[in-house]
């Protein structure tokens, strides 16, 4: 198993920002998104976000989400879910899921049904909205679509 780990900086109008990547592959079963989350945390870790941290459980509750949704509601037979972090450090943490049911596509941010009561599935993306600061899909080019959350990081003196 193969992943992609990448530093860029890039230049912005506040000055240079350094966006630090990461790119896996998951198997589209329940064992996927359990690594996919694992993984993040562990890389979350690297990029400072500590263990148990307010902000690396949020994040790490919206992997995990994201990837039990690719895995639920976007899997095609022999295809894999991707999962890609990007870190600008006091900036910005871009969580990305993406799939290859490009037709089966969540209601857009704030257009979420509540469940009904007893029911055991549809708060996935309740919660991904509540904890990230914006959210959206996207279409996934040659086929498929990509899950975006975005959480504000607290800036570092």
């Amino acid at each position: 198993m193969a992943f992609e780990i990448t530093s860029v900086t890039s230049v912005t109008r506040q000055g240079p920002v350094t966006l630090d990547a990461f790119t896996q592959r998951f198997s589209s079963t329940r064992r996927g998104a359990r690594l996919a989350r694992h993984l993040a945390v562990c890389q979350f870790e690297r990029w400072g976000i500590p263990r148990g941290s307010d902000l690396s459980d949020a994040a790490a509750l919206i992997v995990a989400e994201l990837a039990a949704n690719a895995v639920t509601h976007g899997r095609l037979p022999g295809r894999d879910f991707e999962l890609a972090l990007r870190c600008a450090p006091g900036v910005l943490l871009r969580i990305e899921v993406s799939d290859m049911r490009g037709d089966r596509r969540p209601p857009a941010p704030g257009s979420l049904p509540a469940p009904l009561p007893g029911d055991d599935a549809g708060r996935g993306l309740l919660l991904v909205e509540a904890l990230a600061d914006r959210w959206s899909v996207r279409e996934r080019l040659p086929a498929g679509k990509t899950v975006r959350a975005e959480l504000d990081l607290p800036r570092r003196p």
